[in-house]
């Protein structure tokens, strides 16, 4: 649903609506990212207290009418409107599917649960970059690269109907056991609450939950930074890349390999990373992912021509992978089971919102210094970002997972 939009959606804000300012045409960008994270907010809230499965399902039927809006959008505010429900629908339906394999696999292999998710989810990605891409160079631009987007639609609602299970219980079994044994995390006791012996610990409030994981604790601040970074890099690339590459009369077709190229790599190598994380721990892959993402960002400003960008295309998902999975288990490693959807949430808003600050942030760059001057600015930004994490940051994993 995402994919069908990264290599297209862009390039027909200025053919076929005529938007010429970069700020303009990132707008469905930024509106997707707002009603995004707000909507993984409420996602892991009511997660906590409703269940999954239902949410996951709601989240699949706004989604429906998307394709149908980018296919017969008579002007771009269809196209943001369109981004709306594209927010709601990745907001729920990405949150519950993180939560709920969260819940399933336990403590020991968030990494590869990550891992696993984020392989499908942004190989999808790829896949229909590409062949969005591919369709807009044989046929119509307008219509037919979307019309796939319809099936997605239909098959992600029928799969969630009939398919997936409630996975809450599985949550509430993990607390009952961390009650009984204890546990290491030291964000996990600062907001439990005194309880008299026997007495069940209180779960805290939601705003408890919301700004120890904004910023109270150092280590989930230091994720939820690095989060917010990832996906407003991700947005330049989702929005400003195509034009630079159109701007350096790059054919169609080769912009759609660049566009699916870093979604692609990202996704195979979280099946590595992933389970790496495990192994070695969060924080040495999160703060290296990040430094590796700004040197591919520069790529694109430092280099000009289809090898060097492919280049940095590769690069770039070789970081995103590096951190993206790592950055959700790190978040589990330190949430308590009974508000740790609450806890995802959070993060995730502060991640997606790294979506609404680039857009708006790196199209008035753009609109006033140029597209590489934008460009380089959030390299930069990706690079501060991991020295951020590397000075607040504690390593999640307790000592005897972590491999020497």
């Amino acid at each position: 649903m995402v994919g069908q939009e990264r290599a297209v959606l862009p390039l027909l804000a200025e053919r076929d609506y005529g938007i010429a300012s970069k700020s303009a045409m990132l707008s469905f960008i930024a509106t997707f990212g707002l009603v995004k994270a707000l909507a993984n907010l409420a996602a892991g809230h009511f997660a906590d207290r409703i269940g999954r499965r239902r949410l996951l399902v709601l989240g699949w039927l706004v989604g429906l009418p998307v394709p149908l809006l980018l296919i017969f959008a008579p002007s771009w505010g269809w196209i943001v409107f369109a981004n709306v429900l594209l927010g709601i629908n990745q907001g729920l339906c990405w949150s519950l599917t993180v939560i709920m394999k969260i819940d399933l696999v336990g403590p020991e292999r968030r990494g590869l649960a990550m891992g696993l998710n984020e392989f499908a989810g942004y190989l999808a990605v790829s896949i229909a970059a590409l062949l969005t891409g591919y369709l807009a160079s044989a046929a119509n631009w307008h219509t037919v690269p979307f019309y796939p987007g319809i099936a997605y639609a239909v098959l992600g609602t029928l799969l969630s109907v009939l398919f997936v299970r409630e996975t809450r219980d599985h949550a509430v079994l993990e607390g009952e056991e961390v009650r009984l044994r204890g546990s290491p995390s030291g964000a996990v006791r600062a907001v439990r609450p005194t309880a008299s012996p026997g007495a069940a610990p209180t779960t805290p409030s939601f705003s408890t939950v919301f700004m120890l994981t904004s910023w109270k604790d150092r280590t989930l601040f230091a994720v939820s930074q690095a989060g917010m970074v990832n996906n407003l890099n991700d947005g330049v690339m989702w929005g400003l890349v195509p034009v630079l590459l159109a701007s350096a009369q790059l054919p169609v077709q080769e912009i759609a390999l660049v566009a699916a190229v870093y979604p692609g790599i990202w996704s195979v190598a979280q099946l590595a990373t992933g389970p790496l994380s495990d192994r070695w721990g969060r924080k040495r892959l999160i703060v290296g992912g990040m430094w590796v993402q700004a040197a591919a960002i520069l790529l694109f400003v430092a280099a000009t021509g289809f090898t060097p960008w492919m280049a940095g295309a590769t690069l770039l998902g070789i970081g995103t992978a590096m951190v993206y999975p790592t950055l959700i288990a790190a978040v589990s490693d330190v949430a308590h089971p009974d508000w740790r959807a609450s806890a995802v949430g959070v993060y995730r808003l502060w991640r997606d919102g790294g979506y609404v600050v680039g857009a708006l942030g790196a199209g008035l760059l753009a609109d006033a210094l140029g597209l590489r001057a934008a460009i380089l600015g959030v390299a930069l930004l990706t690079l501060a970002s991991g020295f951020v994490a590397a000075g607040a940051m504690r390593e999640t994993l307790p000592a005897r997972r972590v491999a020497a």
